[in-house]
């Protein structure tokens, strides 16, 4: 089976936004959704039940009570970071506000770093490790998700309010 990621993040309680959101990530093929922090509040959470799903909380949220709540769920929690494997891919995942975190999931020797917190879309590299960030789904300029292929190292951004393709790039992901 082919793994296609949904990728989405502070989502600060915006359920409306957030649940179309994963609609178009899943309408799209996506296979797991993966949130990146400032959830908001358990009704986000809700979105991702009966979803394959994974969850790191951000420094607005209360990390504990939204734990509970996920892992009643059935959502995989990871907070505040770790890595995944998908095929020979090695993910790093975190909201992006504990720089520690973040040092320690790039001398990792991850292939792709996902994050959020700053609000912005990013794509680029340190090192060897591309850097990814959705963008945001409250108090952004665009309101963002991103449909990620791990194997090809395709990124997808979607703007979520106009329901189209925003930003579209392809890069390998890990070493060349």
């Amino acid at each position: 089976m082919h793994d296609l990621l949904g990728i989405i993040s502070d989502t600060h309680g915006q359920t409306r936004r957030a649940r179309r959101a994963i609609e178009l990530l899943v309408g799209r093929g996506a296979t797991r959704i993966i949130h990146l922090g400032d959830v908001g509040n358990e009704s986000i959470l809700d979105l991702l039940a009966g979803i394959e799903s994974t969850v790191v909380f951000g420094n607005c949220d209360d990390e504990h009570s939204l734990a509970r709540y996920a892992q009643h769920l059935g959502i995989h929690v990871i907070h505040p970071g770790a890595i995944i494997e998908i095929k020979e891919c090695r993910i790093g995942i975190t909201h992006g506000h504990i720089d520690h975190v973040v040092k320690d999931l790039l001398g990792a020797t991850v292939d792709v770093l996902l994050h959020g917190h700053t609000h912005e879309i990013r794509d680029d590299r340190v090192g060897a490790t591309r850097i990814l960030n959705p963008g945001a789904l409250h108090r952004a300029s665009r309101y963002t998700a991103m449909l990620l292929d791990p194997c090809t190292g395709h990124a997808e951004w979607i703007d979520v309010d106009a329901d189209v393709v925003g930003v579209a790039r392809t890069a390998r992901t890990g070493s060349d």
